[in-house]
């Protein structure tokens, strides 16, 4: 059935005005004033915005993770991003040395399955580059839409590649029109701390955060900046924690380089003193990089205002408290690194940046939606509200307060890390391709539901498929 939203405020990156949005076959066919059409369901949005469905550009479901798998898969992880005001994740799909890319994908595929409740793509890892590699990706890129690529700076011995590696990376995606994705710490330097402090028995969780200082994130970002201008290629760093790392993508970007940066909602109101808590406690809040220093938070929320941190990712990555993060009850390495956070990501960036004057209404679009459609090839069917696009919409109370708690969330996790947060703004009903998946807060989407999105190559547009001639009228 067609829907009418009406009486709603339409915010978009560039505009917010209000206006009805009539919506036909998954996608936004008119845009106006008091539009007039028969049989359709209206739906009433007074007093709410209309936002674009949420892009997560950063998550990592039923991702295997030292000696155990995430707790969130993609129908418990997409159910909490939909409750969230998120209709699109791009999950990270994890490649073997020496077995083919295609294996990899398939595994991902398979996972995903007719379990997603919103639409969903891929970021390929690249642990090795060679010649049988090189022959794979312009076909990942032909058949699969993946048209990005993560190559990791850290993990020795488990994910970390050699600059080798990520110079030729960032080669080949320059010539194939691909983005290249690091996380941007020195992992050797890791490796050497982490080992010194074991020695010295130093094994509580708050060790996991001094063994990986700002410096040793600060001086990988600077690297694969510095690698990224050399190839003339495009480079994003994914979970920027701390001013460091910020300055190092400013620094690259005065220079012209074409470098784009990611934090994420911990990173900016959580800080380094949780991993203190006592009872172990401290372990729900070991990810890596690590939460920084409180004077940090500023920094960060500068840098998305001034627009040198341009997208906010979940980085979820959800381990249980009991049975998971406890394995390294007595020795941090063997902390599961991740939280959950793919819920509360929307809510957390509007009450605490736009509500506080750090961020504009319409830069909170960019920053959670726009910005991520443009550089993963998924704009303007993703990320705006604009005639010919898919409706994905939500309709967000801006009044609306809630607490977070674990007892209250949708995600499969036994904990939350932003446990008793106060928060106002939230997503009651969201819309992907036109159909209701959380309506008036309640869950009536399907399981399998949610679409595999192919996405355009680094630069270029989607192509809006049954793109309609009507226009927005005044």
């Amino acid at each position: 059935m067609k829907k009418i939203i009406r009486n709603g405020t339409i915010v978009t990156a560039s505009e917010t005005y209000q206006a009805d949005i009539l919506i036909a076959n998954g996608k936004i066919v008119s845009i106006g004033k008091q539009i007039i059409e028969k049989g359709v369901e209206e739906v009433d949005a007074t007093g709410r915005y209309v936002f674009p469905g949420g892009i997560d550009p950063h998550t990592h479901l039923e991702m295997p993770f030292g000696g155990t798998v995430t707790k969130d898969d993609f129908e418990t992880g997409t159910i909490a991003a939909a409750f969230g005001g998120t209709t699109s994740v791009i999950d990270f799909c994890l490649t073997e040395k020496g077995k083919p890319l295609s294996q990899a994908i398939k595994t991902w595929h398979d996972k995903s399955k007719d379990k997603s409740v919103i639409d969903y793509s891929f970021h390929l890892m690249i642990s090795e580059i060679n010649d049988r590699v090189l022959e794979q990706l312009p076909e990942v890129i032909a058949q699969e839409g993946i048209t990005s690529f993560k190559v990791f700076m850290a993990y020795k011995n488990v994910f970390q590649a050699d600059d080798e590696t990520l110079y030729r990376t960032l080669l080949a995606a320059k010539e194939l029109g691909a983005l290249v994705m690091v996380h941007a710490e020195n992992g050797d330097v890791i490796e050497y701390l982490t080992k010194d402090a074991l020695q010295k028995g130093q094994t509580e969780p708050i060790y996991h955060a001094l063994t990986r200082p700002p410096e040793v994130e600060g001086e990988a970002t600077g690297r694969a900046a510095q690698l990224a201008g050399l190839a003339s290629s495009q480079l994003y760093v994914v979970h920027v924690s701390c001013k460091e790392a910020a300055d190092k993508i400013a620094e690259a970007r005065s220079k012209g380089f074409d470098i784009h940066g990611e934090t994420c909602p911990q990173y900016l109101v959580l800080d380094q003193t949780y991993l203190e808590k006592p009872n172990f406690e401290g372990a729900k809040y070991v990810w890596s990089p690590p939460l920084r220093e409180k004077w940090n938070q500023d920094a960060l929320w500068n840098a998305l205002r001034t627009g040198q941190l341009e997208t906010i990712g979940s980085d979820q990555c959800s381990f249980d408290f009991v049975g998971q993060k406890d394995l390294g009850r007595d020795d941090f390495t063997k902390i599961p690194n991740g939280g959950p956070m793919i819920e509360d990501r929307f809510s957390i960036l509007f009450s605490e940046g736009v509500l506080k004057g750090r961020i504009s209404l319409n830069q909170f679009v960019d920053i959670t939606s726009t910005k991520a459609a443009k550089l993963f090839g998924l704009f303007p069917n993703k990320g705006t509200i604009s005639v010919g696009a898919d409706a994905d919409l939500v309709i967000f109370n801006p009044t609306s307060k809630r607490t977070i708690s674990a007892e209250t969330h949708h995600m499969a996790v036994d904990y939350n890390a932003f446990e008793g947060m106060e928060v106002t703004g939230e997503a009651e009903s969201v819309f992907v391709r036109g159909e209701f998946v959380i309506k008036n807060k309640q869950f009536v989407g399907t399981p399998g539901s949610g679409k595999y999105m192919k996405r355009a190559k680094y630069g270029e547009m989607m192509t809006v498929s049954d793109q309609v001639d009507t226009v927005r009228s005044e």
